[in-house]
């Protein structure tokens, strides 16, 4: 008797936290990438530990937002209006913390083009992610040729 193998509470839990773990990083690179960036055109080459601390902090709190609130818009086959609210709000949180943190000087041009990189980042990841979805999909579907095929064979 072959046992069904689903998920464990646990297993679902997990891959959640490992996704949003994924997306802290990503984005906390991402925006940090942005301040060295504004820093060295505005002659500083130093970013405070303080200014990452409230980045990676922020990131965390945003990647659990996009994912329990917005759908986890930026893995999502297709955007509807909760994936656009969560772009728009999640954009204007980065900027909105970047602004009380003082990561660009508090500069409204520089925190407009940063908004204009968030979204840049969303985009590029929400493609990355389709990308990655139909390779799998791809490979899923070779494998299980494969496996077909095998089983025939053995019959």
């Amino acid at each position: 008797m072959r046992e069904e193998k689903k998920l464990t509470l646990w297993e679902r839990y997990l891959t959640k936290e490992i996704g949003i773990e994924f997306k802290a990083c990503l984005y906390f690179f991402a925006i940090l990438f942005f301040v060295c960036v504004f820093r060295m055109i505005n002659g500083t080459f130093s970013v405070s530990i303080a200014h990452m601390a409230e980045m990676i902090f922020t990131c965390y709190i945003i990647g659990y937002m996009q994912v329990f609130l917005f759908g986890n818009f930026d893995e999502a086959d297709t955007l509807g209006l909760r994936e656009y609210a969560g772009v728009t709000v999640c954009t204007l949180l980065y900027c909105g913390v970047s602004v009380l943190g003082g990561w660009l000087d508090r500069k409204v041009l520089a925190t407009l083009i940063f908004a204009a990189y968030i979204l840049l980042t969303y985009v590029c990841v929400i493609l990355i992610y389709r990308s990655k979805r139909r390779i799998d999909d791809k490979k899923l579907n070779e494998e299980l040729k494969l496996f077909q095929t095998e089983h025939k064979k053995s019959e």
